[in-house]
């Protein structure tokens, strides 16, 4: 039987060291069986893989690739949450955030970075509500945010 981990590993990607709170918040905070997870930008090593808005400095698709790097640092914060993503029972919502250029009509596509992800990881148990907003500011000027709420079992 295959595992998130082992799917992630399948799919050629390894889960970042989980980031740190960058301010007066935790990570995620669980409250019965649903674990909400804060913001995550798009970093690995300690560094931002994405900058600026699409429509200028990045594209649909960079920009769909700074939505998976999301994806992973969530990810990453549900297993220092957990212990282990074996006990994710479903993503129920993603909210997510493009930096994008005043107009901006395709921040579905962006975030489908974060979303195909999380198919891919944990298969129908992956599909999920959502929101997709184009914003003209993130935080340290990221490409891309998301905040995930996710059901869990014990």
């Amino acid at each position: 039987m295959s595992t998130p981990e082992s799917k992630l590993t399948e799919l050629g990607l390894s889960l970042p060291l989980p980031p740190a709170a960058a301010g007066s918040y935790v990570p995620s905070v669980r409250t019965g069986n649903l674990l909400y997870c804060a913001g995550t930008l798009p970093m690995q090593d300690g560094k931002l893989t994405h900058t600026g808005q699409v429509g200028k400095e990045q594209t649909v698709q960079t920009g769909a690739k700074a939505a998976e790097h999301c994806a992973l640092n969530t990810l990453a914060n549900v297993k220092a949450a957990l212990g282990s993503l074996d006990r994710v029972s479903r993503i129920v919502f993603v909210s997510g955030f493009v930096n994008a250029v005043d107009g901006f009509a395709e921040s579905p596509a962006v975030i489908n970075g974060a979303s195909d992800l999380f198919v891919k990881v944990f298969g129908e148990a992956g599909r999920h509500a959502r929101a997709a907003v184009a914003v003209n500011g993130l935080p340290r000027g990221a490409t891309a945010e998301i905040q995930v709420v996710v059901e869990v079992r014990d």
